[in-house]
């Protein structure tokens, strides 16, 4: 059985307080994008993980598609036999675009579609938790408002579908721990809820993410990508979570041709 785990970008992102558990509250807007990566199982004598496409670091015992397998496994030991796991990676890593989380996910579905689990998306959502903060959403992979971890989610009415979006992936590390140390929890000056019936030219002057200062002095780069967006005619930027992907959403059919010292891998979704 195959499925096509798809990323994620953060329209506004703001660090609203620091938990006692170590986490922060976040208020933030997620939107599916389609660009995908590819995930297959089929029957196998033994688990066996074979990797594709891009590289992912570490061993295939961290990934999530693995924890996936290994987390519903021990609820229904009787049920999900050994497999052959196939991922192909395209969505690039560490880029604050989610596409580990999605993987994950996506698994879980994946596993109780083919094992007949008769799991809710309720369900699957409490399982996702126990993988990261932000697999919940991508079990309903539907335009959410977030809050909490990343976990508390509500739908919003978003529709980009007039709009094309062009994603930059700039071959830059963030460290995602940094990142949050250098941001003062505040309230959000915004409240999110209000983007479904805000026009999308109106984001650029209301819409913002906490990360985007620190991590723009830190990388310099990654502000000049964002201003080439906007001077080529992009209705609203921004960086996607910690970074570095920033995106751009322009009228339809429309894109920026960005220039870089730096490296970067970039996709087009009309």
């Amino acid at each position: 059985m195959l499925c096509f785990p798809n990323c994620k970008i953060n329209i506004g992102l703001y660090i609203t307080h620091k938990r006692a558990d170590g986490y922060h509250d976040i208020e933030t807007v997620f939107l599916p994008v389609q660009l995908r990566d590819i995930l297959e199982i089929v029957p196998a004598e033994k688990d066996q993980m074979h990797m594709s496409g891009l590289t992912v670091a570490g061993s295939f015992s961290d990934n999530l598609v693995w924890k996936a397998l290994q987390l519903l496994r021990a609820s229904y030991p009787d049920k999900i036999p050994a497999i052959d796991i196939y991922l192909h990676k395209v969505i690039p890593m560490g880029a604050g675009l989610g596409g580990g989380s999605a993987d994950g996910a996506f698994m879980l579905q994946l596993l109780n579609n083919y094992f007949k689990l008769q799991l809710s998306n309720e369900q699957l959502a409490q399982y996702a938790l126990q993988l990261g903060s932000d697999c919940p959403f991508f079990i309903y992979n539907t335009p959410q408002l977030a809050s909490g971890r990343g976990e508390k989610l509500k739908p919003i009415a978003l529709d980009l579908s007039a709009y094309s979006l062009q994603l930059i992936c700039p071959e830059v590390h963030v460290s995602t721990a940094q990142a949050f140390s250098m941001i003062k929890p505040q309230a959000a000056p915004i409240d999110l809820s209000s983007l479904s019936s805000t026009p999308v030219e109106q984001w650029k002057e209301k819409v913002s993410n906490d990360f985007e200062l620190p991590v723009f002095e830190k990388h310099p780069a990654l502000s000049e990508i964002k201003n080439q967006l906007y001077n080529q005619g992009a209705v609203y930027a921004s960086m996607s979570g910690s970074g570095s992907a920033l995106y751009g959403i322009f009228p339809k059919g429309s894109r920026a041709t960005v220039k870089s010292d730096v490296a970067f891998k970039e996709f087009f979704v009309a």
